[in-house]
């Protein structure tokens, strides 16, 4: 009860005072805007070069446990290295067991090489962009040659072939390839060891003793037809073929070639059932005719060829990347942005010609406004002071020259003019002799020359028009020039 009144009474006082206006307005608060003190320090100045350089003249060496961690400023070392770290067998860091470097602003767009010196084994790691879309190349340093073991990685996206990485090793090169269109996957190519010869060792290539293809199944054609393995003995004479598996089998067909032997005579081969070993996995399928066995063993003697030429382009191409690679390591270049004025030769060299250009086209343009009538005055002889009738020949010799000058142009309109229509008027006349006896080339040949003519025809029109609406122009306000010229306006008034 006591709660009840209590709490009556404030509401009682909260209706009676609530609704009058307070005696005094509040005061709105304004922020004042304060400064602070200027600061004792003196302003830090960096020149651009100094931050870019990153440390005390441009590199820092960090000292670890059997590791040495090497930092170096862009642009300091001539190979474009930015650090280097080096393990270490031992605590006194005197004998190195694996070296990583990492670089920047290479043309050949190195960006890292690991080189671990137990196995003389360097891994090279490329940035994108680079010629033949190589990414990685790993290789043994103490092996050279097309003796020696290497991988090369390759962008694929980028390669027309689909190339994805290529391994050799003195006997075996195999390639992997990604999304062609021949769903080919993989070939493996086996060597013989080489004979060794004298002379130049352009011809001295290693001897092909097996190529082996393996392609990706094509849902499009049935099993039977569809390649999985394409194999070229080529030390043997054979060929042997192995389709995909069907469903529900546990075993492929396959096919067995010989190579027949051609005639050196007639240029022809000789076919013969012997020449084909087959085993096929459907017991009623028939055995091959004569023209079929035919057809096969010279499509895959073409494909033998093409595939031992596709091996020696791809050999070319190993040794091509490795003199590449020799020379960009002999002469490292860097590329510098255009924005990096203080480094780009090419941007300076480039800013040094437009000022040249812009130099070169003010004073054309003085020469200009030189003087017009310095070539009449220097027909009369350049007299020091003019009479009214050499003022009155110079004015006849310019509106002259000018008068000659816009006849001749109207003339050489017109020529080119008439030129035109005669030329359109010949080939009419052709097409009225010959339209019966005319193929469609030679139709639509007729169609592009007379649209071209009109089109030569009309713009000569428009010209000539122009020009005689211009001239009289010209004329006038050269004479006008000539009169208000101070030299000539009193002598010839």
């Amino acid at each position: 009860a006591v709660v009840a009144t209590q709490s009556s009474g404030s509401s009682g006082i909260n209706a009676e005072y609530g609704d009058m206006a307070p005696l005094e307005e509040e005061e709105e608060e304004t922020e004042e805007e304060t400064s602070m003190p200027p600061s004792w320090v003196e302003e830090i100045l960096l020149p651009l070069e100094d931050l870019q350089r990153r440390c005390p003249q441009g590199k820092k060496t960090v000292l670890y446990k059997q590791a040495k961690y090497e930092i170096f400023a862009e642009y300091l070392m001539g190979d474009g290295m930015v650090a280097r770290l080096t393990e270490y067998s031992d605590s006194a860091l005197t004998q190195p067991v694996k070296c990583m470097e990492w670089f920047r602003h290479r043309v050949d767009k190195l960006e890292t090489r690991e080189t671990d010196m137990i196995t003389n084994k360097v891994t090279e790691a490329f940035g994108p962009g680079r010629q033949r879309s190589l990414r990685q190349h790993v290789y043994f340093s103490n092996q050279t040659g097309s003796e020696a073991t290497r991988t090369m990685d390759f962008d694929f996206l980028a390669r027309t072939d689909g190339l994805k990485c290529r391994e050799e090793t003195p006997s075996v090169l195999t390639e992997h390839f990604r999304d062609r269109d021949d769903f080919l996957e993989r070939r493996i190519v086996n060597y013989t060891k080489r004979v060794k010869k004298f002379g130049p060792a352009e011809g001295n290539e290693k001897p092909i003793n097996q190529i082996t293809e393996y392609y990706a199944r094509d849902t499009s054609l049935a099993a039977d037809d569809d390649i999985a393995e394409l194999t070229f003995l080529l030390n043997e004479e054979k060929m042997f073929l192995k389709h995909h598996l069907q469903e529900e089998r546990i075993i492929s067909s396959t096919h067995e070639y010989l190579k027949p032997v051609q005639n050196e005579d007639k240029g022809q081969i000789q076919i013969t059932t012997d020449m084909v070993t087959s085993f096929q996995v459907e017991r009623q399928a028939k055995s091959p005719k004569l023209i079929h066995i035919y057809n096969t063993i010279t499509n895959l003697m073409a494909r033998e060829e093409k595939c031992v030429e596709t091996v020696r382009a791809s050999e070319q191409e190993v040794r091509d990347i490795l003199e590449g690679r020799t020379q960009e390591e002999l002469t490292t270049e860097l590329s510098v942005s255009i924005y990096d004025t203080a480094r780009n030769d090419t941007a300076k060299k480039r800013r040094e010609e437009l000022e040249r250009k812009r130099k070169d086209d003010e004073a054309r343009r003085e020469e200009m406004e030189l003087d017009y009538l310095a070539p009449f005055l220097a027909r009369i002889g350049a007299p020091a002071k003019l009479t009214p009738e050499l003022a009155q020949q110079l004015r006849d010799d310019c509106l002259k020259d000018l008068k000659d000058r816009l006849v001749d142009m109207a003339n050489l309109i017109q020529g080119r003019f008439e030129k035109e229509t005669q030329q359109l008027q010949w080939k009419q006349n052709w097409y009225q002799q010959n339209q019966t006896t005319m193929t469609k080339e030679e139709e639509e040949q007729y169609v592009s020359f007379c649209s071209e003519a009109m089109f030569k025809i009309h713009i000569l029109e428009e010209r000539l028009n122009r020009h005689k609406e211009l001239a009289p122009q010209k004329y006038v306000a050269l004479e006008a020039k000539l009169m208000a010229d101070a030299r000539l306006s009193e002598l010839l008034s």
